[in-house]
């Protein structure tokens, strides 16, 4: 399963945006109103939770700097990434798409896909405004 957000300019270089989604910390301005907890585990981890939903560890898997960045869930039982690609603008602005890609079941991803698309388009809202 892959979705995709819209894709938005954000007020920082390439950079600075990939340095700013490398630095897990900053994922929790990002998060929905809705998450019930956000804690980093360490310099590359952060586990959150939504109202309702699980725990979910995320890691950051791959840096290639200025263009992605490249997490992935910690857990094998909900097997999952998340890319940020970025696209410099100019030297003050730049691009960005997040891409959620899943292995799930036909039934999982169905279930899934509604709310999974709404996450993904809060957090490239959030980005936007940072």
């Amino acid at each position: 399963m892959e979705l995709n957000s819209k894709k938005i300019t954000v007020q920082k270089s390439a950079e600075e945006l990939c340095d700013f989604l490398s630095d897990v910390k900053n994922f929790e301005q990002l998060m929905p109103e809705n998450i019930s907890k956000f804690e980093v585990i360490n310099e590359k981890a952060f586990v959150f939770a939504l109202k309702g939903m699980p725990e979910i560890a995320l890691e950051v898997k791959e840096i290639n700097a200025p263009n992605k960045v490249v997490l992935g869930a910690m857990s094998d039982k909900i097997p999952f990434t998340l890319i940020g690609d970025i696209e410099a603008v100019n030297e003050n602005s730049s691009q960005a798409e997040l891409q959620f890609q899943g292995d799930f079941n036909p039934m999982m991803a169905m279930m899934i896909k509604g709310p999974i698309t709404k996450f993904l388009d809060t957090l490239s809202t959030n980005l936007e405004q940072v």
